[in-house]
């Protein structure tokens, strides 16, 4: 027994990377937005629900600052768990960090319009990041395509043409190798 535990002991175990998958959760997503987002929600809705007392004598006013502030908060979560919504989201938010600067106790004494307003913005202006392209396999750069090897500068060509291919020769395409302009050009094979 002693001898198949030691075995099992010795062998390393795989360990999950939970920080990782975080990471690529969080950035895979308005985060830092969404954030700002659900604080100035929570901040707008939890002012109005003071001591009942407090709450007796607000009468219906504190109703469109709870109502404001869940709606920011949702919009905060849409962010992290609908990225592709962000652009609506981030307006949302805005515009109701706006409004409740007038009808919400100047937007949560100012903390909640500001922190709206910036998670708002923050939200709207997030892109995605596309992967870049891994390079070909298939072939390496000689030394006669080196930037700056060459004594012609590659060019595009002319929209709408095809694509100039180099010679098998390995020399570059340049003013030297095309024809003169008055003599007509010759495909060879």
């Amino acid at each position: 027994m002693a001898a198949g535990t030691g075995t099992a002991a010795a062998r390393p175990r795989p360990r999950r990377r939970p920080w990782a998958a975080w990471r690529r959760w969080r950035k895979a997503r308005p985060f830092w937005g969404g954030l700002a987002t659900v604080l100035a929600g929570a901040e707008i809705s939890v002012i109005p629900l003071a001591p009942l007392k407090i709450m007796l004598h607000q009468g219906i006013a504190g109703i469109p600052s709870v109502l404001m502030g869940l709606v920011m908060v949702l919009m905060g979560l849409s962010a992290w768990f609908a990225p592709q919504y962000r652009t609506l989201a981030g307006v949302v938010t805005v515009m109701i960090a706006a409004a409740a600067l007038v009808m919400s106790n100047l937007g949560g004494f100012l903390i909640g319009t500001i922190l709206g307003v910036i998670g708002g913005g923050m939200v709207f202006a997030w892109q995605p990041v596309t992967p870049v392209p891994a390079p070909e396999a298939g072939g390496t750069p000689g030394a006669g395509d080196a930037p700056g090897t060459g004594d012609v500068p590659e060019t595009g060509g002319t929209p709408g043409s095809e694509p100039s291919h180099p010679p098998h020769d390995g020399a570059r395409p340049g003013p030297h190798h095309d024809p003169p302009a008055h003599l007509p050009h010759k495909e060879t094979r």
